[in-house]
C-alpha cells in the first residue's frame, strides 16, 4: 500500500520516540533533506547521496519531535536539492497525488505531502524556501504551515537559500497542525487572541483562474464574520512580478553560493528543469543585485506595516488546481512564475503562512492562505484551528 504512492526515499527507517509527550501515538515522515544519525540524506539526487557521509546526529527538529512522543516512520522523496515546486523527480519518480490522480503533487516537499494526504503519517515535516510546503499542501488537499523565518531551528538541514529556508509541517487537520506547532514553536506564547482586521490581497487574487477564484470567494463572507474590519487592497504597489524577481535573484545567489563547489567538483546529473535552474543561478552576480536586496527590504517594511498585531492577510495558495503530470514548455513556466508571485510575499518578508484546503475545479484541491505578522505563528495556528476550520470544512 505504501509503495503504491511512491512516497518514500527510505521507507524502512523507523525511530522510536525518546519520551512520552503531547505527540505520543503520532507518527511522522520527514523530507529527505535532514540529518538522521547513521543515515545519509539524499536530497532527491543520487549523486548527492553518493558523495555525502552518514550524519552523526539527528537534526534539531527530529530531536524535538522524538522528545515529545512522536515516532519517525520514513524519509520522503523531494525535488532535487529542493529546487522546484512541481514534485516531479527524474531519478526516483513522482509521488502520486491521492487527491488529484494524474496530476503533480507539488514540491519540493512532495513526498511529505503525499504521506499525509494518503494517510501514511499523522503529520510530515518538510521545508519551505519559495513555497515548498504551501504548494504541495494545496495540491494534495491538506493543511500546511511555512513559519516565521528562524522560528524553527534549521540545524541539520541541507540548505537551499538560508535567508529564506524554513522548516514547516503538514497535517490532515488543523488541530494536528496546531499540536505540532506547540512543540516546534515552544518559545512562542500560545494565544487565543483573535485577529480583528482582514485584508484580501487583490493583486494576488488576480493571478488565479476563474474556477479557483469562484471556489474561494464563496468562503469570503464566512471569513469576514471572523473579524471586526475587512478590506481589499493592492499589497505590492510596485508589482508582484518585481517582488518575485527580487526573491528569485537573492535565492539564486544564495543557492549557487551554497552548492557551487559541490556542483563544479562532482558534475552531478540533474533532471530537466533543475539543471537549467542551477545553470541560471551560476550566472548571477552579487554586484549586479543591489536592486533585489532593496526590494526585499521595502517588501519586508511594507508587510510589517500592513500586518500589525491584529491583521491577517488572505491570499490564494496556488493559481489553479495541480497541473497534469509530465507537462513541459511555456505553460509550465508561466504557472511556476504565477505560483512564485503568490508565495513570494511570505518568503521575502519571512512571515508565517498557513494554507487551508478547499475544493477547486474538477473537485481537485486548492488552498486559501492566511499570512500573519512576524512571530505570530502560534496565534495564527490557534485562530485557524479554532475559528477558520469551523467555516472551511476539511476535504473528505
Amino acid at each position: 500500500m505504501k509503495q503504491s504512492w511512491n512516497v518514500y526515499a527510505t521507507e524502512q527507517l523507523v525511530i522510536e520516540p525518546l519520551a512520552e509527550g503531547v505527540l505520543s501515538g503520532k507518527t511522522f515522515a520527514i523530507k529527505d533533506v535532514f540529518d538522521i544519525a547513521g543515515h545519509v540524506s539524499g536530497a532527491g539526487n543520487p549523486d548527492w547521496l553518493r558523495t555525502h557521509n552518514e550524519a552523526t546526529n539527528h537534526a534539531a527538529v527530529i530531536k524535538r519531535l522524538l522528545s515529545k512522543g512522536a515516532r519517525l516512520e520514513g524519509t520522503t522523496i523531494t525535488d532535487e536539492l529542493m529546487y522546484s515546486i512541481n514534485g516531479e523527480n527524474a531519478h526516483y519518480g513522482t509521488p502520486v497525488n491521492p487527491k488529484a490522480l494524474g496530476r503533480i503533487p507539488g514540491g519540493s516537499s512532495s513526498g511529505s505531502a503525499v504521506a499525509v494526504a494518503a494517510g501514511l503519517a499523522d503529520f510530515a515535516i518538510g521545508t519551505d524556501t519559495g513555497g515548498s510546503i504551501r504548494v504541495p499542501s494545496a495540491y494534495c488537499g491538506i493543511y500546511g504551515i511555512r513559519p516565521t523565518h528562524g522560528a524553527v531551528d534549521t540545524t541539520g538541514l541541507i540548505p537551499l537559500a538560508p535567508s529564506f529556508d524554513t522548516v514547516g509541517w503538514m497535517a490532515r487537520d488543523a488541530q494536528t497542525l496546531r499540536k505540532v506547532g506547540s512543540v516546534l514553536l515552544d518559545k512562542q506564547e500560545k494565544s487565543k487572541a483573535s485577529f480583528s482586521r482582514m485584508v484580501f490581497a487583490e493583486d494576488v487574487w488576480s493571478l488565479t483562474d476563474e474556477h479557483t477564484s469562484s471556489a474561494a470567494t464563496q468562503y469570503f463572507p464566512l471569513l469576514r464574520e471572523l473579524v471586526e474590519r475587512h478590506e481589499q487592497a493592492i499589497v505590492a504597489q510596485s508589482g508582484l512580478r518585481e517582488w518575485m524577481n527580487a526573491f528569485r535573484t537573492i535565492q539564486g545567489l544564495e543557492i549557487w553560493r551554497e552548492h557551487r563547489d559541490w556542483i563544479l567538483r562532482e558534475q552531478p546529473a540533474f533532471g530537466p528543469g533543475i539543471a537549467e535552474r542551477f545553470a541560471w543561478a551560476s550566472t548571477l552576480k552579487q554586484e549586479n543585485s543591489d536592486t533585489a536586496y532593496i526590494m526585499r527590504e521595502k517588501a519586508r517594511a511594507l508587510l510589517d506595516e500592513w500586518l500589525r498585531e491584529d491583521t491577517v492577510l488572505v491570499v490564494p495558495t496556488v493559481p489553479a488546481i495541480a497541473p497534469l503530470l509530465g507537462l513541459s514548455g511555456s505553460e509550465v513556466e508561466q504557472r511556476r512564475a504565477q505560483t512564485l508571485e503568490m508565495s513570494c510575499l511570505a518568503g521575502l518578508a519571512g512571515l508565517p503562512q498557513v494554507t487551508v484546503p478547499i475544493a477547486g475545479e474538477l473537485s481537485c484541491p486548492i488552498g486559501i492562505s492566511f499570512i500573519a505578522g512576524r512571530g505570530h505563528d502560534m496565534r495564527l495556528l490557534e485562530w485557524v484551528a479554532d475559528r477558520v476550520s469551523t467555516r472551511i470544512r476539511p476535504l473528505s
